[in-house]
């Protein structure tokens, strides 16, 4: 095992591998139950017609198994210390553009994963995925980021009762004297606070601390002996193979859009977490990634995996730097975070506490860490800036990733080809541009 990990060559040992491992799932842990509740549209009382909730006990399986598998891949075959699970972002444009804004159940939408997850391995296997990478410009890439930074946080305020409808100005501030948002509002004081200091996990802890002071003030039920703490693996019955069964239905406009949604995020998202994972560990060498194409073959494998069992796309996490900042160097430490998500499996009763006012600071406190992106775009340029700021306030007015998207790539060829510099723009963004073009014309 020491020699297949290279513990030696790269001046790690099981201890340290063991416990950067622990360090990671604690960082990622709040998925386990933000992702049921996202998935599930939890504190959304009317669905379309036609679409129904996802079973949250069956996703919370799917979630924990989904990112057992990914991570043992990564660990397993790439030997990096990353690890995977249903990604932030992507859950979110799963839940609230696809089902809850199209009206496209569910199942329908597990299958657009499915097709994401097996495109995604057709393009690392023939290695035409670097290529899509570098055809869409660095400052849309970041703009993206940050754009599902603020629709998560929004998300985020919205569930929780801090922002609320209002008739008059669309949107307002909600009721400050309500218990549940002053829950909210001190688990996000919390969670602020643990960042601020830097307690490695400080999201999942910050959950856990609100659950806690809900059930001791009586705004949430607390769990009834071990059976409400502990029980067996949730059945995935509900959501198992539904990906599969449904498949028929994706060849429409609209999902095609939806898939090429998936693609776009995973892709960067993937790509992003292995360089600064990568970097952060000293593994890269000339600049380049060793074995990134096993990285991007497991990260793929994972998501058509995750789909299978019931959850959206699954993909590398960012908070696996927090194990490699616990000494975290081999593909070892993945297999430990694994091995942690496969014994959450077994606390699922727990999701009776992580009310939507519990997760609702958790995805405010992501939003801001996604937002940082904003920074790398070069705002000085008006062409650049007009269709990045579009990217990013549209998705959380428009409550929808794809629409930022769309809207975002429709402007750059428009704004380029203006300011005499079409010959910068890559043929791929000119074709999306027609994609998107007749996206809207369709949708309507």
């Amino acid at each position: 095992m020491k020699k297949y990990f290279r513990f030696d060559e790269l001046g790690t040992n099981y201890r340290t591998e063991f416990m950067a491992g622990l360090t990671t799932f604690l960082a990622m842990a709040y998925i386990l139950f933000v992702n049921p509740s996202t998935l599930a549209l939890v504190g959304i009382e009317d669905l379309p017609s036609g679409v129904t909730r996802m079973d949250q006990d069956a996703v919370f399986a799917a979630t924990a198994i989904a990112a057992a598998i990914g991570s043992l891949f990564m660990g397993l075959i790439a030997k990096y210390p990353i690890a995977l699970a249903p990604g932030m972002g992507l859950n979110a444009f799963f839940a609230y553009t696809v089902v809850l804004g199209y009206g496209i159940p569910w199942e329908t939408a597990l299958s657009g994963v499915l097709a994401s997850g097996l495109i995604f391995i057709v393009l690392t296997l023939t290695g035409l995925r670097e290529k899509i990478i570098n055809a869409i410009p660095a400052n849309l890439k970041m703009a993206v980021g940050a754009g599902i930074g603020f629709f998560i946080a929004f998300i985020g305020f919205q569930n929780s009762g801090i922002i609320v409808a209002n008739e008059a100005t669309l949107l307002g501030l909600g009721d400050l004297t309500s218990p549940t948002v002053l829950l909210a509002v001190f688990g996000l004081v919390i969670s602020i606070i643990l960042m601020t200091v830097g307690i490695r996990g400080g999201i999942f802890y910050g959950m856990i601390i609100t659950a806690i002071v809900g059930m001791v003030v009586g705004l949430i039920t607390p769990p009834s002996g071990v059976d409400g703490i502990v029980s067996n693996v949730p059945s995935l019955v509900p959501t198992f193979g539904q990906a599969f069964v449904n498949f028929g239905d994706i060849f429409t406009l609209q999902m095609l859009v939806v898939i090429l949604t998936f693609l776009f995020v995973d892709f960067f998202d993937t790509a992003g977490t292995l360089v600064a994972v990568a970097n952060q560990a000293g593994l890269m060498k000339d600049n380049k990634l060793p074995r990134a194409g096993k990285a991007l073959f497991a990260d793929s494998a994972a998501t058509v995996a995750g789909a299978t069992l019931g959850t959206s796309t699954t993909t590398a996490y960012v908070e696996s730097t927090a194990g490699v900042g616990a000494g975290g160097r081999t593909g070892f430490t993945a297999v430990v975070t694994a091995m942690f998500f496969l014994l959450a499996l077994f606390f699922s009763p727990l999701l009776s506490v992580v009310t939507a006012e519990v997760t609702a600071p958790a995805l405010i406190i992501v939003g801001v860490l996604m937002s940082s992106a904003l920074k790398n775009i070069e705002w000085d340029q008006f062409e650049i800036a007009v269709p990045a700021f579009l990217i990013v306030i549209a998705m959380p007015l428009t409550y929808s990733i794809a629409t930022g998207i769309a809207i975002g790539f429709i402007f750059y060829p428009i704004t380029m080809l203006l300011k005499g510099r079409a010959k910068e723009v890559h043929p791929v963004m000119y074709f999306l541009f027609v994609i998107f073009v007749l996206y809207f014309m369709f949708l309507s």
